[in-house]
């Protein structure tokens, strides 16, 4: 089974989760496994479009951010990007860490899936 998965954090400071999904300047994207976290890539947003966004993160499996509407929450389900939001504003680092441990313990039956439709 592949133990790696790819997540991207909508941010406007390279440092926090702390954009929304469609406002977001930048996602700073990393390869994550239970031992550590490369980054790939920073993808810049140069235009506010929903769908252009989520096909520059189409081989993302997590995204995060601090808001989204509805109808970007919809699509990025559809294309088998599994949103994450939070209310408050997360350093990156703590989320790469938290995830890193995730990975090494026994993970949720969501990382567990997608996991297994990264080994397929």
């Amino acid at each position: 089974m592949n133990s790696t998965i790819r997540v991207a954090f909508a941010t406007n400071d390279k440092e926090n989760i702390d954009a929304h999904f469609g406002k977001s300047k930048q996602f700073q994207t990393y390869k994550i496994s239970a031992k550590e976290s490369i980054f790939l890539e920073n993808i810049d947003i140069k235009e506010k479009n929903t769908d252009k966004t989520i096909s520059l993160l189409e081989d993302i499996d997590l995204v995060y951010f601090v808001d989204i509407g509805p109808v970007a929450a919809a699509k990025i389900i559809r294309k088998g990007i599994f949103p994450i939001k939070y209310k408050e504003i997360i350093r990156i680092k703590d989320e790469l860490k938290k995830l890193e441990s995730m990975l090494s313990k026994n993970p949720p039956p969501f990382i567990k899936k997608i996991l297994k439709k990264r080994a397929a």
